[in-house]
Protein backbone atom coordinates (compact mmCIF):
# COMPACT_ATOMS: atom_id res chain seq x y z
CA UNK A 1 0.00 0.00 0.00
CA UNK A 2 3.09 2.40 0.42
CA UNK A 3 4.14 1.69 -2.90
CA UNK A 4 0.90 2.75 -4.22
CA UNK A 5 0.80 5.74 -2.24
CA UNK A 6 4.39 6.53 -3.42
CA UNK A 7 3.62 6.82 -6.93
CA UNK A 8 0.26 8.58 -6.49
CA UNK A 9 2.54 11.10 -4.33
CA UNK A 10 4.52 10.96 -7.29
CA UNK A 11 1.86 11.92 -9.93
CA UNK A 12 0.50 14.59 -7.79
CA UNK A 13 3.50 16.35 -7.41
CA UNK A 14 3.91 16.03 -10.94
CA UNK A 15 1.95 18.61 -13.00
CA UNK A 16 0.44 15.20 -14.89
CA UNK A 17 -1.90 14.55 -12.35
CA UNK A 18 -5.23 15.71 -14.49
CA UNK A 19 -4.03 13.45 -17.25
CA UNK A 20 -3.35 10.35 -15.12
CA UNK A 21 -6.94 11.28 -13.35
CA UNK A 22 -8.77 11.37 -16.81
CA UNK A 23 -7.03 8.24 -18.63
CA UNK A 24 -7.75 5.79 -15.33
CA UNK A 25 -11.17 7.49 -16.01
CA UNK A 26 -11.44 6.20 -19.28
CA UNK A 27 -10.00 3.39 -18.92
CA UNK A 28 -12.71 2.86 -16.25
CA UNK A 29 -15.48 3.60 -18.92
CA UNK A 30 -14.31 1.64 -21.17
CA UNK A 31 -14.08 -1.60 -19.01
CA UNK A 32 -17.97 -0.35 -17.96
CA UNK A 33 -19.04 -0.51 -21.29
CA UNK A 34 -17.40 -3.61 -22.49
CA UNK A 35 -18.68 -5.03 -19.39
CA UNK A 36 -22.41 -4.10 -20.30
CA UNK A 37 -22.25 -5.19 -23.73
CA UNK A 38 -21.08 -8.26 -22.87
CA UNK A 39 -23.98 -8.84 -20.43
CA UNK A 40 -26.62 -7.21 -22.56
CA UNK A 41 -25.11 -8.24 -26.12
CA UNK A 42 -23.63 -11.99 -25.74
CA UNK A 43 -25.50 -14.89 -24.79
CA UNK A 44 -23.31 -15.78 -22.07
CA UNK A 45 -24.10 -18.35 -19.23
CA UNK A 46 -21.78 -17.43 -17.10
CA UNK A 47 -22.06 -13.42 -15.91
CA UNK A 48 -18.45 -13.28 -14.07
CA UNK A 49 -16.97 -11.37 -16.71
CA UNK A 50 -18.95 -8.65 -17.25
CA UNK A 51 -19.67 -8.49 -13.32
CA UNK A 52 -15.95 -7.95 -12.74
CA UNK A 53 -15.28 -5.77 -15.64
CA UNK A 54 -18.10 -3.61 -14.80
CA UNK A 55 -17.00 -3.94 -10.69
CA UNK A 56 -13.36 -2.46 -12.07
CA UNK A 57 -14.62 0.14 -14.09
CA UNK A 58 -16.47 1.42 -11.44
CA UNK A 59 -13.20 1.04 -9.07
CA UNK A 60 -11.43 3.44 -11.83
CA UNK A 61 -13.65 6.03 -12.18
CA UNK A 62 -13.56 6.74 -8.17
CA UNK A 63 -10.29 5.28 -7.00
CA UNK A 64 -8.04 7.69 -8.98
CA UNK A 65 -9.64 11.15 -7.36
CA UNK A 66 -9.99 9.33 -4.07
CA UNK A 67 -5.93 7.91 -4.12
CA UNK A 68 -5.33 12.06 -5.09
CA UNK A 69 -7.06 13.37 -2.37
CA UNK A 70 -5.24 10.77 0.30
CA UNK A 71 -1.76 11.57 -1.31
CA UNK A 72 -2.30 15.28 -0.55
CA UNK A 73 -3.63 14.99 2.68
CA UNK A 74 -0.31 12.90 3.96
CA UNK A 75 2.15 14.19 1.78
Amino acid sequence: MDDVLELVDLVADSELEGVFVWLLRLVGLVAVVAGLGLWLLTDMGILVLPLILIVVGIALLVVPSVLLSIAELFG
